[in-house]
């Protein structure tokens, strides 16, 4: 597994850098100090995840993640910062973050959260986890339909909630008493009516419509 890193801290950079050369199995290939830095050193050295921090100079990590995600649509970027405020969240779905990690995560989390992005997961810190839960419910009470509901059944719209507050096929398929199997038939059924292929793409037009 193939890491980057963006991180303008020096301190936090030496220090999530540490965390991820104990890895097993995993490369950081470099630390970059903002979004431009990393742009410039993506094309020399593409890696399988990007850890981006929000808050940078010269260019953002929200920026970044929208720019990246357009040159290099295979490699899946986590937010990790220590902020947790609503609007940074719902920029970073709609910029095509793959999860969103708070720093102060425990590096087994960190592993965790890398292997979850590369099997096509959204991990998120369980703080963010909760406030994008809140940003669906307060959305939904702001709206009294959504503009566009492409024939979604009760189910699959249950399931593309899930989705969205980042939870798993496992915890989808616990928690609706279903199996996975059956959680991913769902999912591709989705992907079908909505006209996508991801979860990214799937979260962002249902949020766009008001689905959840």
């Amino acid at each position: 597994m193939k890491i980057a890193l963006a991180e303008d801290n020096p301190n936090l950079a030496i220090s999530i850098a540490k965390n991820i050369r104990s890895f097993e199995n995993t490369e950081l290939l470099f630390v970059a100090s903002n979004g431009i830095d990393l742009l410039h050193k993506i094309p020399s050295q593409i890696p399988d995840i990007i850890l981006m921090d929000i808050n940078m100079p010269e260019m953002d990590g929200i920026e970044a993640t929208r720019r990246i995600r357009l040159l290099f649509p295979n490699v899946k970027i986590i937010m990790l910062t220590v902020f947790d405020e609503e609007d940074k969240i719902f920029q970073s779905i709609l910029a095509g973050a793959s999860g969103y990690l708070l720093k102060d995560e425990k590096p087994g989390r960190i592993l965790a959260a890398l292997e979850d992005a590369l099997e096509g997961g959204a991990p998120m810190s369980p703080a963010i986890a909760a406030k994008s839960l809140e940003i669906i419910r307060n959305k939904k009470s702001k709206s009294d339909a959504p503009a566009q509901n492409f024939n979604l059944t009760k189910r699959e719209l249950e399931i593309l909630e899930q989705i969205a507050t980042g939870n798993s096929y496992q915890f989808i398929a616990d928690r609706l008493f279903v199996s996975p199997k059956t959680v991913r038939k769902h999912i591709e059924n989705i992907y079908t009516k909505l006209q996508v292929h991801n979860k990214l793409d799937a979260v962002k037009l249902a949020m766009q419509n008001n689905l959840v």
